[in-house]
């Protein structure tokens, strides 16, 4: 897998933290720096780790379904895909609210966002694509979209909360589609 279908995933998957980010920034007024840095780190960390996870389950369960494993990345990607549009559409919106971001409001918000991830990391591990490089990147963009959707938020939420969801899924069903169609080419 190239780097820049890693970039896309990365993307893809960061849009669950996109979201939230802009829902946190639109509702937390101070201090955003700290909150912003605070909450893409936890965001960051969490969609890095659990492909770790993922893959490390996937490299054992790897000899019972090498001739399915293309099917198995189709489907948990093109799943992932579907439920992000499904919150997209129907999830709850931005609403305004003073509230300050705590460690177990931190922890639920990264593992709740990150859960796709853990889905990923199996795929990868089908697909025999080294963990490394991955978890590194989708750390570093989902750290990175994560700041500037708290940003945007402060100046947008209203208007931009669930189109991050829908856009995030679309890739997502994408990139399962394109795995799928290669295997079987």
């Amino acid at each position: 897998m190239n780097i820049i279908t890693i970039i896309i995933i990365a993307i893809g998957l960061s849009m669950d933290a996109f979201a939230v980010s802009i829902s946190e920034g639109f509702a937390i007024k101070r201090p955003p720096v700290k909150s912003a840095l605070l909450l893409a780190l936890f965001l960051g960390f969490f969609q890095a780790m659990m492909p770790i996870m993922g893959w490390l389950a996937g490299v054992s369960l790897k000899n019972y379904i090498t001739s399915i494993d293309h099917w198995v990345a189709f489907t948990l990607l093109f799943l992932i895909g579907l439920k992000m549009l499904y919150e997209g559409f129907y999830g709850p919106s931005a609403k305004k609210k003073d509230v300050s971001l705590r460690l177990s409001t931190l922890l639920v918000l990264a593992i709740a966002t990150s859960i796709d991830a853990l889905a990923i990391g199996i795929t990868f591990s089908f697909l025999n694509i080294s963990i490394l490089s991955p978890i590194l990147v989708i750390g570093a963009v989902t750290f990175i979209i994560s700041l500037v959707g708290f940003f945007l938020g402060k100046k947008f939420g209203r208007f931009l909360g669930n189109k991050a969801e829908i856009l995030g899924g679309i890739l997502l069903i994408i990139i399962g589609t394109k795995i799928l169609v290669d295997h079987l080419s």
